[in-house]
């Protein structure tokens, strides 16, 4: 009876521990959810604009809501790789399926991250240590696209570049389908009416015309950041310094014109000059 016990015991205590792996990483569900996390302190800005880059690049069934992969993370599109989960940062995968990790900037690969995720468009956003993980249910069906059951934010401890440190499970979040929809809605290119809604449901009060005039087809993106990070100021603020950067360097280039049309005007008088002296001497 004892050993009966014993091994009871054993089993819920193994049970138990299997739950609440599974619990221990967050889920968000929403953008009012993505409020909470605290950018730039203890989760990188960039992985925003990763995570807005993946909503818009994976496919969504509006059916279903099965969400399916646009490209072969087993090519190193996008700095994509397999991912061993040997830390156990995520649940121990199930048959049939794996986990890939998405967004190294550094990887060499034939299709690369945009310009907007290499080099984003606003301040204090870069580095290399965010990533997107997902599992992915593999299969045997040629021409068919791997479908993704789940999809994570995480991000790599502070440490050197390209040394391959564990990923932080306190900074880990699950993405659910919901909240990856509700950032397609911020897809590229939207119009001012589509941002002015988009503002308004998420209580932002971004100059959504500022935004547009300034940030043309990012705008989107940046209305996101502005929502989520609720940093509307610096980002205007950065809207300012380059447009008075472009200002300036119109300024210069307009100074350097009217330089190079007096230097060829005092040029041309001065020949002048030298052929009526010319002139004047031969006669």
């Amino acid at each position: 009876m004892m050993k009966i016990s014993g091994r009871a015991t054993s089993c819920c205590v193994a049970l138990f521990f299997a739950l609440t792996s599974v619990s221990a990483v967050q889920r968000l569900n929403s953008i009012n959810d993505l409020k909470k996390i605290n950018y730039g302190q203890s989760v990188p800005k960039h992985s925003l604009v990763l995570l807005y880059w993946f909503a818009n690049t994976v496919d969504i069934n509006n059916n279903n809501n099965n969400i399916s992969l646009t490209f072969d993370p087993n090519s190193g599109d996008y700095g994509s790789h397999y991912y061993g989960n040997f830390e156990r940062l995520l649940d121990r995968l199930p048959w049939g399926n794996r986990y890939y990790t998405i967004g190294n900037l550094h990887q060499e690969t034939a299709m690369p991250l945009p310009r907007y995720v290499v080099h984003p468009p606003t301040e204090h956003m870069g580095g290399n240590r965010d990533r997107i993980i997902i599992r992915v249910r593999e299969q045997n069906i040629v021409g068919q696209a791997l479908q993704i059951d789940q999809v994570y934010i995480t991000q790599h401890y502070e440490g050197p570049e390209h040394q391959g440190t564990p990923y932080d499970p306190d900074h880990t979040y699950q993405i659910t389908t919901n909240l990856l929809r509700q950032i397609r809605e911020f897809s590229a290119g939207a119009n001012q009416q589509q941002l002015l809604h988009l503002r308004n449901r998420y209580g932002s009060n971004a100059d959504v015309l500022h935004i547009r005039n300034t940030w043309g087809d990012l705008a989107s993106l940046i209305l996101l950041l502005n929502i989520v990070i609720q940093e509307k100021y610096s980002f205007n603020q950065q809207s300012c310094r380059l447009q008075n950067n472009y200002r300036q360097e119109n300024r210069q280039n307009n100074a350097g014109d009217v330089a190079s049309a007096i230097c060829i005007a005092f040029v041309v008088l001065f020949v002048l000059f030298i052929l009526a002296f010319s002139n004047k001497s031969g006669k």
